[in-house]
């Protein structure tokens, strides 16, 4: 997974040597949540977060079909609804606050253009930095002591590998913005008992963003 990882970064890297290639920078926001086989899955709810980073653009075909590499931070994750509780063993549980999941996306993708539109995809590795867990377990109205730390790494996947795939709009001078769905092939927790409930999670955002050429 970890040359999976750098080679994707070599390649990002190899661009940029291209004289026709441009560059700039891009952010936006992260519509995120969790996708699979989850345990109670009505406990998850969406949550906004930050995107950002560097892209690099190589036409293959004038300006219709290029390849467009980038690295961006990517807050990722979930929130739980404060009101809601659930019942097990006759004792009553109720989650509240945040999960977040910070990543370094390298994405690499395919992009069309027919005229100021442009349509894109391709496959995304992604690195997690840090886990800030903020929620808080209540069992029968009291605050549980957490026996993780809250922002350990333990039982998650280090590497995720994924997808992404979009629409956008562009003006003349390069300005864009661009809608997306980036969606994931492998779990997001390893095989470590410490994670059981997320074994067959993936993380799945919307990501609407605006990106900016720094040179052309």
């Amino acid at each position: 997974m970890k040359k999976l990882f750098f080679s994707l970064a070599v390649i990002v890297a190899s661009f940029t040597a291209q004289a026709q290639s441009s560059f700039g920078i891009k952010g936006g926001v992260n519509y995120s949540n969790l996708s699979g086989d989850l345990k109670d899955e009505s406990r998850y709810n969406n949550k906004i977060g930050f995107a950002g980073g560097i892209y690099f653009n190589a036409p293959v075909v004038a300006d219709f079909f290029s390849i467009q590499p980038e690295i961006l931070y990517s807050n990722k994750g979930y929130k739980y609804d404060d009101n809601e509780q659930t019942t097990l063993l006759g004792r009553e549980y109720r989650y509240e606050g945040t999960s977040n999941f910070n990543y370094i996306d390298v994405p690499v993708l395919a992009k069309i253009k027919a005229g100021p539109l442009f349509l894109e995809a391709g496959p995304q590795v992604s690195y997690l930095i840090n886990v800030n867990d903020k929620t808080k377990t209540y069992v029968d109205g009291k605050l549980q002591d957490r026996t993780v730390s809250e922002k350990s790494k333990e039982g998650y996947s280090d590497f995720e590998v994924g997808y992404a795939a979009g629409i956008g709009f562009a003006t003349q001078g390069g300005v864009s913005l661009g809608l997306r769905y980036n969606g994931a092939f492998t779990d997001l927790a390893d095989d470590s008992p410490a994670r059981g409930d997320f074994k067959d999670a993936r993380h799945s955002l919307f990501q609407l963003s605006v990106g900016f050429p720094l040179s052309k």
